[in-house]
């Protein structure tokens, strides 16, 4: 039976990032050390090809795609924006701390939100109908390589509802520049709306790995920061999706 593949990738890292700041629908372009971080990963590491690039609207993502699929022509979709954290946005959570809102939104809960901004209902119903949309548009097209480039909260809002084997959303957490390929099978996804994860992009090559003296174990070049490319999890920590 055919499969279909299907990439997650992150958005490049922004100055709202490297600040520990809650980042939803505020347009930031990727900081200098996103670009830099970004064709670091292009020109070392190895990213998928796919025949076509989905993409949320803000700049920080449209710009990642320019750096990593130069010759895409993307498919821009609203409905892959990040999370609206309403009177949260641009602050970081020691800012918030003395609020009471902020202190129930990190309670978690369906019907939990900002002041202002999207629940975790509204946030879960926008999202899975994006990627249903995705997916239900790739086997009726026949195309069975895909990416979509969007952010680190989608990203793992997603793997937590849709991916086996199963996991928590703060398991799923990425860093920029980085993200999942997961494997669609017809079968599987009309039985159950399921995929199945099978790699971490982007792959890293083994003299690469020796280089960084992490030959032999290509999971925790992703994970230290002395290279750079730190995990980031503001955000994500509440939800309950």
């Amino acid at each position: 039976m055919k499969t279909y593949t299907l990439h997650f990738i992150r958005h490049g890292l922004t100055t709202g990032n490297e600040e520990g700041r809650y980042v939803g629908h505020q347009d930031l372009e990727l900081s200098l050390q996103g670009e830099d971080e970004l064709r670091y990963l292009r020109d070392n590491c190895i990213y998928p090809d796919p025949a076509v690039v989905f993409t949320s609207p803000l700049k920080r993502c449209t710009e990642t795609c320019e750096i990593l699929f130069p010759d895409a022509k993307p498919v821009v979709m609203r409905e892959l924006i990040e999370y609206n954290f309403g009177e949260f946005e641009g602050h970081t959570a020691e800012e918030l701390q003395q609020y009471e809102e902020f202190a129930a939104w990190l309670q978690g809960g369906m019907d939990a939100a900002p002041p202002h901004g999207e629940s975790n209902a509204e946030f879960g119903e926008r999202i899975r109908g994006a990627l249903e949309s995705i997916v239900d548009g790739l086997l009726k097209t026949g195309i069975d390589d895909a990416a979509i480039v969007t952010h680190g909260g989608i990203i793992s809002a997603l793997m937590a509802m849709y991916c086996l084997p199963e996991a928590p959303m703060n398991e799923w957490a990425c860093m920029n520049g980085t993200g999942y390929t997961v494997r669609i099978t017809p079968s599987l996804w009309a039985k159950g709306r399921k995929f199945e994860g099978v790699a971490q992009i982007p792959v890293v090559p083994e003299e690469k790995l020796r280089e960084l003296g992490l030959a032999g174990d290509e999971d925790d070049w992703m994970d230290d920061e002395d290279y750079g490319f730190g995990p980031d999890t503001t955000g994500t920590e509440h939800f309950t999706i």
